[in-house]
């Protein structure tokens, strides 16, 4: 898939982008943030589906390890299975966040 936004739903070409929200800033980096998970969006973004071994091998890092972020990727809908293959159906990530002052 080489569209840079997908509609989750219906599988085309979105107007707008795909928006994903995290709660907090923490739950953020701990999906997403974390440098083992950002190199698994980087090779899975604009590539086809491919299996959790495959994509072990391109990063070359253990399985296991491999299987438990994405489980948490997939868990959190960053990532989806497609016919048993996982997909990042995205070309790029845009990281959009503000920090602010809480009210005391």
């Amino acid at each position: 898939m080489k569209n840079n936004f997908i509609s989750v739903m219906s599988g085309k070409l979105a107007d707008e982008p795909f928006v994903h929200s995290f709660s907090s800033i923490e739950q953020l980096a701990k999906v997403m943030l974390a440098p083992n998970r950002l190199a698994i969006l980087h090779t899975m973004a604009g590539a086809q589906a491919m299996s959790i071994r495959e994509l072990a091998r391109r990063i070359n890092r253990d399985f296991k390890a491999v299987y438990r972020d994405v489980q948490d990727l997939l868990a959190a809908d960053v990532i989806c299975l497609e016919e048993g293959k996982i997909v990042f159906p995205f070309d790029a990530i845009k990281f959009d966040f503000m920090i602010e002052r809480s009210a005391a």
